[in-house]
């Protein structure tokens, strides 16, 4: 029987290999990773007023109902194809100045049906367009 005690082995560990494989897990990472520049708009808000709103003199006023069919100040359109909406805002058109086209949707119009709208107003060459909301009461 061997009593004589041993001399304790220090106890070391080699963090070479591990730093190698981190870095090279790094150099994976980086090369095989696409970058892509998220792009956003830009959009600067208007600010609310309490003023009351008028509407402006040189303006069309584009209804839809909730059955599709268009109002062009005040007076029904024959049928709901682009043409005739395109031509309705022609005729209705002051040839002084660029009117305001303000397309007053029924809350349950279809999308379709605005762009529509839209569309017809930005083939006559009418860029200025809004619309109206009310404004809800709490209670």
């Amino acid at each position: 029987m061997n009593f004589r005690p041993h001399p304790e082995e220090e106890i070391d560990v080699n963090l070479t290999p591990l730093i190698d494989v981190v870095f090279l897990l790094l150099i994976f990472f980086m090369v095989s990773t696409t970058f892509i520049r998220e792009s956003e708009i830009e959009i600067s808000l208007p600010e609310a007023s309490t003023e009351v709103r008028r509407d402006p003199p040189n303006s069309i006023e584009i209804a839809i109902d909730a059955r599709g069919r268009y109002f062009i100040n005040s007076e029904v359109l024959s049928d709901t194809r682009v043409a005739t909406i395109r031509q309705a805002l022609y005729d209705a058109r002051p040839l002084d100045s660029e009117p305001v086209v303000i397309i007053n949707a029924d809350a349950r119009a279809t999308h379709q049906a605005v762009i529509a709208v839209m569309d017809a107003a930005r083939q006559v060459g009418m860029t200025q367009i809004t619309f109206p909301t009310k404004v809800s009461r709490e209670k």
